[in-house]
């Protein structure tokens, strides 16, 4: 305890004396009952206190834009510790704990753009661990036995825990960051190139990170283009007449927007584009009105800021950027129109007034009558639902009166509040919206609330250019959007006609044709029909762009990542809001599979129109948290019965009964639907359910989730559902994998993951190329992730067992072509394991098949860089080969040779395909593999001697042949029967280095392959193989792979680490002096 007394009194005030001693009463005094004795205590307490203070000091430095000097000690340490090559930068460190088991390992966390290490030395013990941001799975934090906070990680097989961080909060949302930027960028190929950001990791730092989650939520929080750029963040006050009073808050300032929210949540909310101010004035500074500016719109709307810190630099900066706004989109304003809501908004050259889109040639479907195609020539001037009513059951007067005091509302709320982008949005704003919209200023309000009004205006012209360059090409999707066509709210007139299904097709095909990322998916029909309904064609088609780019992230796209990480936040709140029901639920995934098509079409496919139109409204004023809580007062409403069912499908049934009898007091139709229940016989009806009140109580019950906490979940369940969708990848290329070779279920999890390893080093750490983006979710799981040569090369070397020393990557580039079939420079999992499954587990003939392939093309290629050196000692012919007996008898070689040539003949016509023979260039490659391979061997003597005597029968068998083709006819038998018996390796190897002196029989080479064909095939070299017991035991011999891959575990990273540093050193040689 003085040891800490003691450090801890070296502050500055009694005030920062006792906030350390109670941080260290918190994270330290409970932890030290783990340690056996005092000198292990003092040990951890003395390491513990030093770290933070070097961390709060390296903290202080980098506050105050000093020169980083404790930066770059630890980078050094980072580098030298954990050996990674430069490309991998380090974003920040820090002093921590890791716990294994029940005792903390003091020491220090790096966290890089591809990392997550942790480095201890530690009552002399070293602790190195390594995690990739790629293989996290979850990231939480938690509490355990000993402390009330930890950080823990939880990859596939383990979790790590982490504790005693100086400031825990600014730890989590930094590894939360780092792990989100990374799966985004290595796993999320679909969302890529929606995020700039991301596209560079070596750029990313801590600074840009915490920029990046503040810009996350500005965007999110006002519901503004991803391309947004937030600036700064100041508090202040604003002029709030509806209240009286100024409203304390903080004003967001970006590219091209400055915007208000209050402190207090729900009170106001104000969205100023720069295109509609007019202008931006300081006032003069009193005491009642501290640093005052003026913002100035043109819907003769003024608003009052104060208690502005630094108020003449951020004037100068708004005042440059209104410049350049109005530069970039000039704006013309109709005043003579300012109390039209439509008109009031704002207006852009060539867009508004009486322009009306001319005739436009377009393409209909083939079937389609004249008529039709005339009819599509041209965009729809106005919202469907003006000339397309359902009949009902409500007068029209009824209907009419009602219509008429909701606009009574709006116009009082109007007045007060304004009525343009620029309005004041309040809590009693979000209480008409929930009430539902008049249909009168329905599209107007969606373009105002979704903010897609200002694409609309900086786009003059830009639908109808789409629409005709879309005319006449074939789009990829042309076929599936014609098939939906006629299915989008099919009970609706409106698309009964050809009117309607023309203006859909359009906006469907144009859309395509803007994003051919996201094309078409379902369910974009019948969100597009409803927004047509009630906004003009050119202002559907905008609000269809806001919401798939911007309001449902990724929802429509390939794998629809968006929807389900919006399911698994829904899990959650489930388990938060409703526990009794999470609880009788054990498996809420169904329930998630059920609430799918409430997310992916806004409730307008399992409620009826009139009373989900509501539901959009609050949609596009809330954002996704309206369709939470309005799933979870949904669930909510129907627990008892939920909690009763005996099964999915019941609970299926029930809510659909549930849904289906939601009605709207505006329904112009008949209150209750059936084409979504479930009915059997005698059961009661179900009672109807106003939409408003469910709205209502959606609000009342579940409207407490804030925008950050909702993006906060969302950052948290993406990582899990990423990791999801990697899990399945493995499990159905396993799946396919595992009948077709003998190598270990578990095994193959273990190469597969190596083999995925090997593709995200490349992308760590090497700059892409052109076939860089290998990760690509949209292909069949077994080709999602490819290898090219240098990462097949390295692989090769770890697990291969065929290792030849020098010549094992000449052999893994030969190998890498065979496998290459499609020649695209790549090649899958699959191909990769069923080489090596023979190499391993395959029958002699089936590893002498693939040496023989391995060493004929294409393969063995004509430039190949080994296939012109020679052989240390030329292989010779002219010496008679002799079989030695046991009794000292011989036989003659040659009466053999004549049969097994005739066997030979008569077997190749039996087998499926016959291989090309083998040239003599290409057999003295085979020769010099199979040597290599035998090096090392505990048997190398015996199989050298086996491999001379092998290589002087082939050679042999490929002479008789070459004479046999040049004369018409076989060999004739003849000459002396030899007597000598084989010779050992040390009197005639085939690769021994060369004498001088030697006669010229001994140095006979083969002829050039242009004096004659000499050949020999497969049956050839196997069957001479064949004859040596010594070369049979080594091709069939048992192999383990398990020590190669425990052994490529622990040196991938090196093994990549040290190529990398090969490839530089020229580099630095150059640029030296």
């Amino acid at each position: 305890m003085s040891i800490c007394m003691v450090v801890t009194l070296e502050g500055a005030t009694l005030e920062e004396i006792n906030q350390h001693w109670d941080w260290l009463e918190q994270n330290l005094l409970h932890t030290l009952s783990v340690f056996d004795n005092k000198d292990d205590i003092a040990s951890f307490v003395k390491g513990k206190v030093k770290a933070l203070i070097a961390e709060e000091t390296s903290s202080r430095l980098a506050e105050q834009e000093e020169e980083p000097e404790k930066f770059r000690e630890a980078l050094v340490k980072f580098e030298a510790r954990f050996n990674f090559p430069e490309a991998e930068k380090l974003v920040t460190y820090y002093s921590c704990c890791c716990w294994k088991g029940r005792v903390p390992r003091q020491g220090w966390l790096y966290l890089s753009i591809n990392h997550l290490c942790f480095y201890s030395f530690f009552l002399g013990k070293e602790l190195k661990l390594v995690v990739p941001w790629v293989d996290i799975q979850k990231l939480e934090r938690t509490s355990n036995v000993f402390l009330t906070d930890t950080i823990r990680i939880t990859t596939r097989n383990k979790e790590r825990d982490f504790s005693m961080f100086l400031n825990l909060d600014e730890v989590f949302k930094i590894m939360e960051q780092l792990a989100d930027v990374t799966l985004r960028r290595l796993l999320d190929n679909e969302g890529f190139d929606l995020d700039p950001g991301l596209q560079e990791p070596s750029q990313i730092t801590k600074r840009d990170l915490e920029a990046r989650a503040q810009n996350e939520f500005f965007r999110a929080f006002f519901r503004l283009p991803r391309r947004e750029k937030l600036h700064a963040v100041l508090d202040c006050s604003l002029w709030t007449p509806f209240s009286r009073c100024h409203t304390a808050g903080r004003m967001f300032t970006s590219d091209s927007y400055v915007c208000f929210a209050s402190k207090e949540a729900g009170c106001c909310k104000v969205i100023l584009p720069l295109r509609e101010v007019v202008s931006i004035e300081k006032m003069e500074d009193t005491s009642l009105l501290p640093n005052p500016i003026i913002v100035s719109v043109r819907s003769k709307m003024a608003f009052q800021f104060i208690e502005l810190a630094d108020r003449d630099s951020l004037v100068e900066s708004l005042l440059a950027r209104l410049k350049q706004v109005h530069a970039d989109h000039p704006v013309l304003y109709d005043t003579t129109r300012d109390e039209d809501l439509t008109s009031s908004v704002f207006h852009s050259t060539s867009m508004w007034g009486d322009h009306r889109f001319g005739r436009i040639e377009m393409v209909s479907s083939q079937n389609s009558e004249e008529r039709e195609k005339e009819m599509s020539q041209q965009l729809h001037p106005e919202a469907l639902v003006a000339g397309f009513r359902r009949s009902g059951s409500q007068s029209p007067d009824s209907r009419l009166s009602r219509e008429q005091i909701k606009m009574r509302l709006w116009d009082d709320h109007f007045v007060e509040y304004g009525r343009t982008v620029c309005m004041f949005r309040t809590e009693k704003l979000r209480k008409l919206v929930a009430m539902g919209i008049p249909e009168s200023l329905r599209g107007k309000l969606w373009l105002l609330f979704s903010d897609a009004v200002a694409d609309l205006a900086a786009h003059p012209g830009y639908y109808g250019n789409l629409v005709e360059e879309s005319v006449g090409r074939r789009c990829p999707v042309a076929e599936e959007i014609e098939r939906d066509l006629r299915r989008s709210l099919p009970g609706h007139p409106a698309f009964q006609s050809e009117t309607g299904v023309a203006a859909l097709r359009r906006v469907l095909t144009a859309y395509a044709h803007r994003n051919p990322r996201i094309g078409y998916c379902q369910s974009m029909n019948i969100l597009t029909s409803l927004l047509l309904l009630y906004a003009e064609e050119e202002e559907a088609f905008w609000l269809l762009v806001a919401v798939c780019e911007r309001m449902l992230p990724d929802y429509f796209n390939h794998r629809v990542i968006g929807a389900q990480v919006d399911q698994s936040v829904f899990e959650e709140l489930i388990k938060e809001q409703l526990p009794e029901l999470a609880e009788h639920m054990h498996d809420l995934s169904a329930l998630a599979s059920i609430s799918l098509s409430w997310f992916l079409t806004l409730f307008l496919s399992i409620m009826p129109l009139e009373s989900a139109v509501n539901v959009v409204d609050c949609f596009f004023y809330d954002g996704i948290k309206a369709i939470f809580q309005l799933g979870l007062a949904v669930l909510e409403a129907n627990a008892e019965d939920l909690c009763s069912s005996k099964d999915d499908s019941q609970a299926l049934m029930v809510l659909s009964r549930f849904l289906d009898h939601i009605k709207s007091e505006d329904s112009p139709g008949p209150p209750l639907g059936s084409h979504h229940a479930f009915f059997s016989d005698g059961q009661e009806p179900c009672p109807v359910t106003d939409i408003a009140d469910l709205i209502r109580d959606s609000y009342e019950k579940f409207g407490d989730q804030s925008v950050a906490q909702i993006e906060h979940m969302r950052c948290k369940h993406r990582m899990r559902v990423l990791q999801g969708h990697e899990d399945t990848t493995k499990q159905n290329v396993l799946r396919v994998v595992i009948p077709e070779v003998s190598v270990l279920p578990e095994d193959l999890e273990e190469l597969y993951d190596l083999f995925k390893r090997e593709h995200m080093m490349n992308c760590y750490w090497e700059q892409p190329r052109p076939v860089a983006l290998r990760h690509d979710p949209s292909r069949p799981y077994a080709e999602q992730y490819r290898i090219d040569a240098r990462q097949f090369a390295r692989l090769f070397q770890l697990v291969s067992p065929w290792t030849c020393g020098a010549h094992t990557e000449i052999l893994a580039e030969r190998t890498f072509r065979l496998l290459d079939e499609n020649m695209d420079h790549l090649i899958e999992f699959k191909a990769f394991v069923s080489c090596l499954d023979i190499m391993y587990n395959g029958e002699m003939n089936e590893k002498i098949k693939l040496l023989y392939r391995l060493h004929i093309p294409p393969a063995l290629t004509e430039n190949d860089r080994d296939s012109q050196s020679p052989l240390k000692n030329p292989l010779s012919t002219s010496r008679p080969l002799v079989f030695g007996k046991s009794n000292g008898d011989t036989v003659d070689y040659q009466k053999q040779l004549k049969q097994m040539i005739k066997d030979l003949a008569k077997e190749k016509d039996k087998t499926e395909k016959e291989l090309p023979k083998m040239s003599q260039r290409e057999f003295i490659q085979f020769c010099k593999t199979l040597y290599s391979m035998f090096h090392e061997d505990p048997e190398e003597n015996d199989l050298y001697q086996a491999i001379a005597t092998v290589t002087t029968l082939l050679l042999q068998i490929g002479e008789v042949g070459q004479r046999g083709s040049s004369s018409g006819s076989c060999s004739q038998e003849g000459g002396e029967e030899p007597q000598a018996s084989a010779p050992s390796p040390e009197q005639d190897s085939v690769f021994a280095d060369t004498h001088n002196g030697k006669s010229p029989r001994e140095s006979q080479v083969f002829p050039e392959e242009a004096q004659g064909d000499w050949t020999v095939s497969l049956e050839h070299i196997l069957a001479s193989l064949l004859t040596e017991q010594s070369l049979v035991n080594f091709f069939e011999k048992p192999l383990d792979i398990k020590p190669k891959l425990e052994n490529a575990k622990i040196n991938q990273y090196s093994l990549k680490t040290c190529e990398m540093s090969r490839q530089s050193q020229p580099e630095l040689k150059l640029s030296s002096p």
